[in-house]
């Protein structure tokens, strides 16, 4: 047997590695660490494309080739090509028939009128000369004129036969070919298969249409459909989006020419005898696709002139890319890869572009499949596995800015070991982060089994134990207020609050952390809610509810050591009374200052240190802040937005190494 082969063509490349959604966390991270929401952070990876994947178009790219596909379609069409051509064809035919009538009245000069009144050609003559400058009428009037040139007579029916097939094509899409040479037992065919289609439409308004009666008339008249619809449902679609492009077309002439290709139009519909069957259809059509855009002009600016048929079919393209357009741009509330139709696509940009969206498609499923993306009630939040990994990713920044020979290893490749290891090992317990002794826990499932291959249980299992560290309360408040965004600094002080997060949760997991945002409220945050937060767009900067919220945080932590971190570009211009209602005033009451520096000796009480990191070089904050240092014996750190999360976790890791 002889085997050849050759270059994959139709569809994705079926050997091609499935690509890792860790890739797309970790592209949306950067710019959730860089402020934005997940749902925005989604948008812009799906609109760039595939990180690693060069070959994979995004929705930008896909974007742009539906605009130059718009553009190319209305710089080349023009509408009146039908009406364009029926005016050549009738001045041919007046015109001939004028020659042969000259012949027959003895060959007299234009003008010159025959002397005999019983010659009819002055009749003739002067009955051509009488008619109107409005083409339809025009042909309307010599729908009944006995030509006497046969030449013209000829001509008159190239006419009515252009006029019968564009009409017909721009309802039904390649109708025009199908009566390229006239034939009364085709358009008889025409007429059956009108009448069934309306006959079939109305039993399906009554409840009684099935697949079978579909499949019937598409046996019967499938060539007249090269679209092969599968069902009534797509059938209508088809000649719905047909039939408003052809209200379009009308809609986008002027007046005048409206007019005139209107009453050619229903000349032909009632000479074809299909003016009421037509009807039928418009108004069934447009009764199950009220939605399309059915009077909607269309700026057009070619020069080439189109046939009616074409010309349908342009404005229906025109209408199917700007639907597409609104589709791939996803700006509008609970968009969704979903909402993009995929024949449309295929339709637009062909079989590659439908691939692409595919595979747009197949990362959005699996960030919510593997558990890193949910929708809770139509908003994109991440999950805490989400921002477990980008907290990761924040402090593996932190850490490539800070002096790895001074402070020391700071990969967390290690991460959930509690101190360093003492040489002996335990048996494993459900909640322990310490490592696992690999060559232990084999031995201990070979003792059970007796031999390979080794099956391991539970209770098999063992870790390794390390050293006792003492336990840290720690408290990060994190001001939320306006300023924060108005300043450019809100970005910097969630990446930090997610750095620090990460670093307690697998450096110190004996660790209690609580991060605490503050505007004109104070509240505490969860971990599954960082990334997603955005700033407060209200006035207020309440350190003194903060305060309160971390107070307690500490008082559930007696043992541990307290560790209070304060991020906040401005001093405290709020502070909660006590029926629990913030009061803002700026400049800053002498009791906002009074209640927030109580809130600072309570804190002093308890042993916890306050260091302050300032974004903002104020004079009013930094009064503040030196008071608070000198009242709490903490430290103040003006640390710009870029490196405010090393001046942050150094801190903290100075701290915990001191104790």
């Amino acid at each position: 047997m002889s085997y050849f082969y050759r270059e994959y063509h139709d569809g994705p490349d079926p050997l091609a590695p499935p690509y890792d959604v860790r890739s797309a966390l970790d592209e949306m991270g950067d710019a959730v660490l860089s402020g934005s929401t997940p749902l925005d952070a989604l948008r812009d990876l799906l609109r760039r494309g595939l990180p690693g994947a060069p070959d994979r178009r995004g929705l930008d790219d896909l974007l742009r080739q539906v605009r130059r596909r718009r553009r190319e379609l209305r710089d080349n069409t023009r509408l009146d090509g039908t009406l364009e051509r029926v005016r050549v064809l009738l001045d041919k035919a007046i015109g001939q028939e004028r020659a042969e009538l000259q012949r027959g009245s003895g060959g007299r000069p234009p003008g010159e009128r025959s002397p005999d009144p019983a010659d009819d050609a002055r009749f003739r003559e002067a009955m051509l000369d009488a008619l109107p400058s409005d083409t339809s009428r025009a042909v309307q009037e010599l729908a009944g004129y006995d030509w006497r040139s046969a030449a013209a007579r000829q001509t008159f029916e190239e006419l009515r036969d252009l006029l019968r097939r564009e009409v017909l094509d721009s309802q039904f899409r390649g109708m025009r070919d199908a009566l390229a040479n006239p034939d009364p037992a085709a358009m008889e065919r025409v007429r059956q298969m009108m009448s069934d289609l309306n006959d079939m439409l109305d039993r399906d308004a009554r409840g009684e249409h099935t697949q079978d009666d579909f499949d019937q008339f598409m046996q019967k008249y499938g060539d007249m459909f090269p679209e092969n619809p599968r069902n009534l449902d797509e059938l209508v679609d088809q000649l719905a989006r047909r039939a408003a492009a052809a209200q379009r077309l009308l809609a986008s002439l002027t007046p005048e020419q409206r007019e005139e290709l209107a009453g050619l139009i229903d000349q032909t519909l009632e000479q074809a005898g299909l003016a009421e069957q037509m009807r039928r259809l418009g108004d069934s059509l447009y009764a199950r696709r009220p939605d399309l855009a059915w009077g909607s002009p269309e700026r057009v600016s070619g020069e080439q002139p189109m046939g009616m048929g074409d010309a349908v079919t342009a404005l229906q393209e025109l209408a199917d890319l700007g639907d597409l357009e609104s589709a791939l741009r996803q700006d509008y509330p609970g968009a969704r890869l979903d909402d993009i139709d995929e024949a449309a696509i295929r339709r637009a940009l062909g079989r590659s572009a439908v691939d692409d969206l595919e595979a747009l498609r197949q990362v959005e499923r699996e960030l919510e499949a593997q558990g890193y993306l949910r929708r809770n009630r139509g908003k994109l939040e991440l999950t805490p596995k989400a921002v477990r990994r980008l907290g990761e990713t924040a402090l593996r920044r932190v850490f490539a800015s800070l002096d790895s020979g001074r402070r020391g290893d700071h990969d967390q490749r290690d991460a959930g070991t509690a101190g360093e290891p003492t040489g002996s090992t335990r048996p494993w317990r459900f909640g322990d982060e310490q490592p696992i002794d690999v060559v232990r826990t084999v031995v201990n499932g070979v003792r059970q089994g007796g031999g390979a291959p080794v099956t391991l249980s539970v209770d098999d299992f063992e870790v390794v134990e390390t050293e006792r560290r003492s336990a840290a309360a720690v408290c990060l408040l994190v001001d939320l207020s306006y300023s924060m965004a108005l300043r450019g600094t809100w970005a910097a002080a969630k990446q930090t609050a997610l750095a620090l997060q990460a670093l307690v949760a697998s450096k110190f997991p004996q660790d209690a952390v609580q991060i605490i945002g503050f505007s004109n409220y104070a509240r505490v945050l969860r971990p599954d809610e960082l990334a997603g937060l955005e700033w407060d767009m209200v006035q207020g900067t309440n350190l003194h509810h903060a305060l309160l919220i971390a107070g307690r945080h500490l008082d559930r932590h007696p043992d541990f050591e307290p560790v209070v971190l304060v991020v906040t570009d401005g001093e405290p211009t709020a502070h909660l009374m006590r029926n629990g209602v913030p009061r803002f005033e700026w400049p800053p009451s002498q009791e906002t200052l009074t209640l927030t520096l109580a809130e600072v000796d309570k804190m002093t009480r308890r042993r916890a240190t306050i260091n302050v990191f300032m974004l903002a070089a104020d004079d009013r904050l930094r009064e503040f802040v030196d008071e608070v240092a000198r009242r709490n014996g903490g430290r103040v750190f003006s640390a710009s937005a870029d490196r405010l999360g090393e001046y942050v976790v150094s801190d903290f890791l100075r701290a915990r190494r001191t104790r």
